[in-house]
């Protein structure tokens, strides 16, 4: 007799993910897309820029820490509604960002009034979106065994490229036919739609009535901890014990703020050095990010080779990401070919991206392979703050450092200089990584 087929229903749990993942880049790259029109309507620099796109980061990176704990305490289900829900009303104020910042201006706030009110309403997007990665991955580890598990995320984490592919397609041309406030609308409004879905389509797999009993038992397959779980919660501190933490945390120090960079300064840079209009940025950018879902997908896929052949999950992994690592090294021929086309940049920066979203899939999944579950969006929250921060330092750098040049007339070293630190920034946080964690080590409490 044959057994029942397995179900599939923990994909339709990465769908929705995938889905979240998009609408939190869609909303997160509108200002990027419209930032060269905002910045010659309002008169901002390029520090003006980066204190906006900073003040994002640093919200982002304080929020990934709380968000952490407040999902873990309060279940996927419920935090990721609220997350979307205030990220989503975030994306909804930047509409509205100048008569905010007039409202702050008469409480004596001494800075332009549009400044203000991005910065407000870039921080409120800040706080939800930080809810997006921890409860994403929280999600994965609940619905896939670990075999899966980078693939799972390497799919979701797609969604990224998605949202980035499909905003400059969309939001130039919103805002030239309706202006530049229907496009945060009207994209912000996308978040509530995903909200409907995940309120009918997900529970824990335990009470997922969709789920068959083989692929709950499938689920379930990976070995038991060593230590039961006692149900009490981790103190921070404790998790900040584990070299695993720390590897995790300056993995995404090291290497987020080049995501952060690619998506808040490419507009400027293909307007700055090409002329681009906004109408313009629609296929470069298009083509960019369509070749990052390549890098993602095909990243979580990448270690499954190594695990066939006997390594660990986290050695696996790290031996993908090591070769990973290494193309990223394309994007220090950016600026010296740029004068040939502006193809050749929007190609080699697309290697860059696509090459970040492989390591990126990777590194949120050493977290699940080496820490309990209940503890995961806690440690991916802490990462996510290290993340951040390393965001804020790349975007005031680059903030500064294009000024600064920019006043002399020589942009276009500005900008070497910073896809300099993009291209080795991966073998760096690969080799501090691997000194911290050098084999697989789980942890158990």
């Amino acid at each position: 007799m044959n057994s029942p087929k397995m179900g599939n229903y923990r994909w339709t749990i990465c769908a929705l993910l995938f889905f979240a993942t998009t609408v939190n880049y869609l909303d997160r790259q509108v200002l990027s897309l419209l930032a060269p029109a905002l910045s010659t309507e309002f008169g901002w620099t390029n520090s003006d820029y980066a204190n906006i796109t900073a003040v994002f980061q640093f919200v982002y990176a304080i929020s990934m820490l709380f968000a952490g704990r407040f999902i873990d305490a309060i279940g996927t289900k419920r935090a990721f509604l609220i997350a979307v829900a205030v990220w989503s009303l975030g994306a909804l104020m930047h509409a509205f960002s100048v008569p905010i910042g007039g409202i702050l201006a008469v409480l004596g706030v001494g800075l332009p009034v549009s400044i203000v009110g991005f910065m407000v309403s870039r921080a409120v997007l800040a706080i939800g979106e930080a809810g997006n990665f921890p409860a994403a991955i929280k999600a994965t580890a609940e619905y896939f065994p670990k075999k899966e598990r980078s693939l799972a995320t390497g799919i979701f984490n797609s969604g990224a490229n998605v949202g980035a592919i499909l905003a400059p397609l969309t939001v130039p041309w919103i805002a030239v036919t309706w202006g530049w406030q229907t496009a945060f609308i009207v994209i912000g409004a996308i978040g509530f739609v995903w909200m409907i879905l995940w309120q009918i389509y997900y529970d824990t797999p335990e009470r997922q009535k969709r789920l068959g009993a083989q692929e709950l038992a499938y689920i379930g397959s990976d070995p038991a901890p060593v230590v039961t779980d006692d149900g009490k919660k981790v103190p921070w501190f404790q998790l900040l014990g584990y070299r695993q933490t720390w590897a995790f945390a300056l993995g995404k120090f090291l290497t987020d703020g080049v995501w952060w960079f690619y998506l808040f300064w490419l507009p400027k840079y293909l307007s700055s050095q090409y002329g681009m209009a906004t109408a313009d940025l629609a296929l470069p950018l298009t083509v960019l990010y369509s070749m990052t879902m390549v890098g993602s997908i095909g990243g979580g896929w990448f270690p499954a080779y190594f695990m066939k052949r006997g390594h660990a999950p986290y050695d696996g992994r790290m031996r993908a990401m090591l070769v990973i690592a290494f193309f990223p090294l394309a994007v220090l021929l950016a600026q010296p070919l740029g004068g040939m086309s502006f193809w050749l940049p929007v190609l080699l920066v697309g290697i860059g991206a696509s090459a970040h979203q492989a390591w990126s899939a990777n590194l949120f999944t050493t977290v699940s392979d080496m820490f309990p579950k209940k503890t995961v969006a806690s440690v991916i929250g802490i990462g996510g703050m290290a993340g951040g921060f390393g965001g804020v330092a790349v975007s005031k750098l680059g903030g500064w450092v294009f000024d600064s040049y920019g006043a002399r007339g020589d942009l276009s070293t500005g900008y070497m200089i910073m896809f300099s630190l993009c291209a080795i920034a991966y073998l760096v946080a690969w080799a501090v990584m691997k000194a911290l964690v050098p084999r697989h080590k789980e942890i158990t409490l």
